[in-house]
């Protein structure tokens, strides 16, 4: 009797294990319990991994133009090319000449003081014929406080000169006498006119 009992228990036992056997591997065979499943196979490396940014180091290619503003900075002038003549295009002034058989200023201003005549001041202002001063075109000029003395290197520029003064000039030939911003009276004025007449 005592041997019956403990036959089945044991028996028993035998079917729970091969019971829980059994539910083992029909765990194992579920489609759930397979590893996790992979990035699918129709999708492309840009759409399935995202790709990497530029490094900010990196230089730009060839035939790529840099962006960002231009550097600041002094524009270099061009060189200086010189000419192959050399020199300034402008040629210098030269000075016009008296004209032969004229009377120079100064011997004008020795008659007036033979003669008695104030010449006061006398002063050579035969730069102003130039460029640089009044630029009448003159050869000579002699300036005293009574009458300013004009020699010209022809009659006609004298002649346009005496034009332009009116009754305050005197002309004979190329001798022009000018009597602006003098205080000299018409009398006075004629004896100096009276003398340059007389000069040969």
């Amino acid at each position: 009797m005592t041997s019956a009992p403990r036959t089945l228990t044991v028996a028993a036992l035998l079917v729970l294990a091969t019971a829980l056997t059994g539910c083992g591997d029909d765990a194992d065979d579920r489609p759930d319990s397979a590893a996790s499943p992979s990035a699918p196979v129709w999708a492309t490396p840009a759409e399935g991994t995202p790709s990497a940014p530029p490094s900010a180091g990196a230089a730009p290619s060839a035939g790529t133009t840099p962006s960002g503003p231009p550097r600041a900075g002094r524009m270099t002038p061009p060189p200086v090319v010189p000419s192959e003549r050399g020199g300034s295009s402008t040629p210098p002034f030269v000075m016009p000449t008296r004209p032969a058989g004229a009377p120079s200023a100064r011997q004008v201003v020795d008659a007036f003081r033979a003669a008695k005549l104030p010449v006061a001041g006398v002063r050579d202002r035969s730069v102003d014929c130039g460029p640089d001063g009044a630029g009448l075109g003159c050869a000579e000029l002699l300036v005293t406080d009574a009458v300013s003395v004009y020699v010209f290197p022809n009659e006609a520029n004298a002649m346009n000169q005496a034009d332009m003064w009116g009754t305050d000039a005197y002309r004979k030939g190329t001798v022009v006498l000018s009597y602006l911003g003098t205080t000299t009276k018409a009398d006075q004025r004629k004896r100096y006119d009276n003398v340059l007449a007389g000069l040969g």
